[in-house]
């Protein structure tokens, strides 16, 4: 009976803890960026999104040996808020300013062409700079990454640099 209670008290405090406490394994899919913005504005944080397509080799090595292990680590969690978008999806999808849209037109209007794409945005939709676009050399690539959030954090806090 103990066991039963404790699963529920578990199951429980992941599901209130939120999507990104209850699997630090899974980069969630953006479906409604102006709440993710609320969300990275009150933390202080930009949003890193991934821009993927299916079958993507790549997309998935990013994922798995770069961004996963960034949202596992504290550190991380602190700086940036990690979301993907399938690039070539129909998939509803709220953008920064609210505005109804899909995953492709999104893409599109950001002239998103090569998977995969890293964008790191501030909390009012603004890219922080330049994309990082396809899969660089391993030896370097994770020090991109960090310049990006790094520049996302830059826009945000100009005076603490």
């Amino acid at each position: 009976m103990m066991k039963y209670v404790l699963s529920a008290l578990l199951l429980c405090s992941s599901l209130l803890a939120g999507p990104a406490a209850a699997n630090p394994d899974v980069i969630h899919v953006a479906r409604n960026l102006h709440a993710d913005a609320q969300l990275a504005q009150r933390a202080g944080k930009p949003v890193l999104i991934i821009f993927t397509s299916p079958s993507c080799a790549y997309c998935e090595r990013v994922i798995h040996y770069y961004l996963i292990p960034m949202q596992r680590n504290p550190d991380y969690a602190g700086k940036v808020l990690i979301r993907q978008m399938d690039m070539t999806s129909s998939r509803a999808l709220v953008d920064f300013r609210g505005r109804a849209t899909t995953e492709q037109h999104y893409a599109a209007r950001l002239k998103i062409t090569f998977a995969p794409t890293v964008m790191v945005f501030t909390p009012d939709g603004k890219p922080a700079g330049k994309p990082l676009v396809g899969l660089g050399p391993a030896d370097y690539y994770g020090g991109y990454m960090d310049q990006a959030i790094d520049a996302g954090l830059a826009r945000m806090h100009p005076t603490h640099r």
